[in-house]
């Protein structure tokens, strides 16, 4: 409830009162006039009471003849009846008096209400304040009402120099900051620039910040909210929040409408139906319309930001509205150096760290990962009170990143701890002797993370965007590799290899179902492809298939045979150098880990993969 409702609603609960007490005591006093009790006594001696009415403290009564004043009824409080005469027996004039219980009876109907009215009032701002019927701490009365989170230029200081790694992002926005800007200047030649620009790209690649740093190198006002915030169970009030939104846009014009996570109110309509969806439906039907009706002259820019572009409404992505699409995709390694760059400014660094070897340690990260990794190796660095960061601090962030925390009280049996160090030697020997395979980092056994007793890191020696059926088949000889030393070793295999199965499996599905790479099956994609932001395995189920069981059958074989191939390629690079296999695992048994170094010792005595195989 709103400043201007909540003093409305005391107004009107003290002309409430008002009434309630202006009514009783006119219906006291109007026509009648009070008396002394004396008096009384005195006219009905006299015979000039016509009737009277005898109360349990009060007597009224109507006179035969009205007096001078024109009022022919009276009231009178009545007096002990003992001591009335003995005061009419001196001639004492002598009135009764009650005390009042008008504003008794008048509390004891307006307090119960006021305290209900109260509850009622608490009750519902709490559901309010969760998110239940009026938004954020709107009440009812702001049900329609936009959350929109407005920052002026003092607000921001977000710049293009904050953002790294994304730089034809950065091209394509300039223009919008430009027009911002000289708007004049774009319509010379008759050009208008684009009414909606949606970022497009995975989690915490920075489209947010992106679009915070358009707002303060254009320094316009910047309404920013999120696609869930529209939808809301009553039908209509997504609607009618977008409505308000572009109202304040436009009284704030020029300026910037961000709304990040457009997939929550963008869905295509009519797809993946379980239920209504007349509210989300309503919801983006509005937002068409908006965008269709403001006239991009007034300096409003629409920027939005999505990584599931797939399930978007086609009329969302149509010119005129979201014209242009920018792609913020995870950075190449010099993207990535030059985000290290952003968040190193504050970390106190030793000289020996470079930023190109911690960048070739991340292959994938985003910038958001990036940042994590930075503030990991700095946190590191404290735990242990050193000076400054180094790199190992850095290779001990990234470890921490992907395989997860050190284990150290995790015990293994003599047993357990053979095997490990058997299987992760296998994985860092092969990838070693096999050419194309990504350069072994480091190899330990120390348990990490929720499952993982061992880990074999491997660094590419440059960003990859393309892998042939070669790369992808010592790729899948790399996983297989553990399993098969544990075979060739102790004659069995464990539960070790279970997370390395499944990789393989992924891979070589994607071989055949996707990329087209059996010669039986041909050049035929099986599979839908997942979301290409989300990490999303391929191979998900996408309801019904595109075909009979006959190729599900052909299918599954093709799996197998390619993971056999690629099991018995590593057995046979292990077979061949299975004195140094047993050496490195031993030495590893003792050292736990196994650096580059002393894995570059080990290159050398390797014989070639090939001729292994």
């Amino acid at each position: 409830m709103d400043r201007k409702n909540h003093i409305n609603f005391w107004y009107f609960l003290i002309a409430f009162l008002a009434i309630v007490l202006l009514r009783d005591l006119w219906a006291q006093w109007a026509g009648v006039e009070p008396i002394p009790y004396s008096e009384f006594q005195t006219l009905l001696r006299d015979g000039q009471i016509e009737r009277i009415a005898i109360g349990a403290e009060q007597i009224t009564g109507t006179l035969k003849r009205p007096t001078a004043a024109g009022r022919s009824q009276f009231v009178t409080t009545r007096v002990e009846p003992g001591l009335a005469a003995m005061l009419a027996e001196h001639g004492v004039e002598f009135r009764g008096q009650t005390e009042s219980k008008l504003f008794a009876t008048v509390l004891s109907w307006v307090l119960p209400a006021l305290i209900f009215v109260g509850i009622w009032m608490f009750a519902i701002r709490r559901i309010a304040e969760q998110g239940g019927l009026g938004g954020m701490g709107g009440g009812l009365m702001s049900i329609g009402k936009s959350k929109a989170r407005v920052y002026v230029e003092t607000d921001i200081d977000v710049t293009f120099a904050d953002v790294a790694g994304v730089d034809e992002a950065i091209e394509e926005l300039k223009e919008i900051v430009e027009f911002l800007k000289e708007p004049d200047k774009h319509g010379v030649l008759g050009a208008r620039i684009p009414k909606g620009v949606l970022l497009v790209g995975p989690p915490g690649t920075g489209k947010t910040l992106l679009a915070r740093a358009v707002a303060g190198e254009s320094g316009v006002p910047f309404f920013s909210i999120s696609g869930s915030e529209f939808v809301e169970m009553f039908v209509g009030v997504g609607a009618a929040r977008v409505r308000d939104l572009f109202e304040q846009a436009r009284k704030r014009a020029p300026c910037i409408v961000f709304i990040d996570e457009l997939d929550a109110m963008g869905r295509a309509r009519g797809a993946f139906s379980v239920g209504g969806h007349d509210e989300k439906e309503q919801t983006l039907n509005q937002l068409l319309v908006e965008l269709d009706g403001f006239d991009p002259k007034v300096g409003i820019v629409l920027l939005a930001a999505t990584n599931r572009p797939e399930i978007l409404d086609p009329a969302l992505l149509r010119a005129g509205r979201f014209d242009r699409q920018v792609l913020v995709d995870r950075p190449d390694k010099k993207g990535r150096v030059q985000i290290l760059k952003v968040h190193m400014r504050k970390v106190r660094a030793a000289s020996a760290v470079e930023l190109e070897d911690v960048a070739a340690l991340t292959p994938g990260f985003t910038g958001a990962d990036l940042a994590n990794l930075v503030n990991e190796a700095a946190l590191i660095a404290t735990r242990r009170r050193a000076s400054e960061v180094t790199m190992d601090d850095f290779t001990r962030a990234v470890e921490r990143i992907v395989a997860g925390l050190e284990k150290k009280n995790r015990l293994l049996n003599p047993k357990e701890r053979r095997i490990v160090a058997h299987h992760e030697m296998g994985h860092a020997l092969v990838a070693m002797a096999l050419p194309g395979a990504d350069q072994v980092h480091k190899v330990s056994i120390i348990p990490r993370g929720i499952g993982a007793l061992g880990y074999t890191i491997q660094r590419p020696t440059e960003d990859r965007f393309l892998m042939t059926r070669a790369e992808l088949e010592t790729k899948l000889a790399v996983l297989l590799a553990g399993r098969a030393a544990e075979a060739l070793v102790f004659g069995e295999i464990s539960t070790g290899a279970a997370d390395d199965v499944r990789k393989a499996t992924e891979i070589a599905r994607s071989m055949v179902a996707r990329y087209g790479m059996d010669e039986a099956l041909g050049n035929v994609a099986y599979d839908e492809e997942a979301s290409p932001y989300l990490n999303l395995p391929a191979g998900l189920p996408q309801g019904v298939p595109r075909f009979g069981p006959d190729t599900a059958r052909m299918i599954d074989e093709a799996v197998k045979r390619i993971t056999d191939q690629a099991f018995a390629r590593a057995s046979a690079v292990l077979a061949a150098n299975r004195p140094l296999l047993v050496e490195a695992a031993e030495r590893l048994l003792v050292q736990e880990t196994l650096e580059r170094d002393g894995l570059e010792a080990l290159r050398g005595r390797l014989r070639p993969g090939e001729a292994a195989a």
